[in-house]
């Protein structure tokens, strides 16, 4: 199983890196609920101690699906399409999905997918609480003065 490696911390920040998205697949998580080891999968909210969502990349291979649907009862999840197509359905409605597709799910949506391509489908998924997201970067957002260390 792969690891993740830390790149840098201090107490406003976590930098880690998964690697290159092909070798994803080199991933695997033994899933709490089902008692089953999942492929291709690496949640990130431990290794970046993040607080307000999870973040998770994820391979699916060719001509593959998820093999179930599933809810959740306070999280909405947004999946994004970095490789690959394939077909993503949210109760009775399927639609195509390709590189680049955006797909926000409210928690009640059921939801799976599969990969109808020849090669495999990468995608990461963000998860945070229905509702929670009280300002956004316009409003949140402020302007400081810093020394850029690059230059």
């Amino acid at each position: 199983m792969k690891e993740i490696k830390k790149l840098s911390e201090n107490p406003n920040y976590t930098a880690i890196n998964i690697g290159s998205l092909e070798q994803l697949a080199d991933y695997s998580l033994m899933h709490p609920k089902i008692g089953q080891e999942i492929k291709g999968k690496v949640f990130l909210k431990d290794a970046t101690k993040a607080t307000g969502t999870e973040i998770s990349f994820n391979s699916l291979p060719p001509h593959a699906d998820l093999n179930y649907f599933h809810i959740h009862t306070q999280d909405e999840e947004t999946y994004i399409i970095l490789k690959g197509s394939g077909d993503f359905q949210v109760d009775d409605d399927c639609f195509p999905v390709t590189e680049g597709s955006v797909i926000r799910v409210a928690p009640a949506g059921k939801r799976s997918m599969r990969n109808s391509s020849d090669e495999p489908m990468i995608y990461m998924v963000i998860q945070s609480k229905e509702h929670s997201l009280s300002q956004y970067t316009y409003d949140d957002g402020q302007r400081v003065q810093h020394v850029a260390k690059w230059k």
